[in-house]
């Protein structure tokens, strides 16, 4: 039903495929329009209306090591580094 559309980006003026699948996705949602941005300048447009993202410093509940995380830790909850987390989610 849907084809693979080249669609160039209002921003940096690349070529980006519109595909038959997210075209799929609009018209499921009610969508009108066809992005006009591609992946790379949507993300970077979402991010500058964001603000910069800003960081807490806290000790690694696991491995005892600074860890800089994107939300300010609770007392009462254990925080890890990356590296820990990653291993804790690995054995759930």
């Amino acid at each position: 039903m849907y084809e693979d559309k080249n669609i160039q980006c209002r921003d940096c003026s690349e070529e980006f495929v519109f595909t038959s699948g997210e075209q799929e996705f609009y018209a499921e949602r009610g969508f009108q329009n066809e992005p006009q941005r591609c992946k790379g300048c949507r993300d970077a447009k979402k991010a500058a209306a964001r603000g910069p993202r800003e960081y807490f410093s806290t000790i690694c509940a696991d491995c005892g090591q600074e860890a800089k995380v994107p939300f300010e830790p609770k007392t009462e909850r254990p925080v890890y580094c990356s590296d820990c987390f990653s291993t804790q989610r690995a054995e759930f």
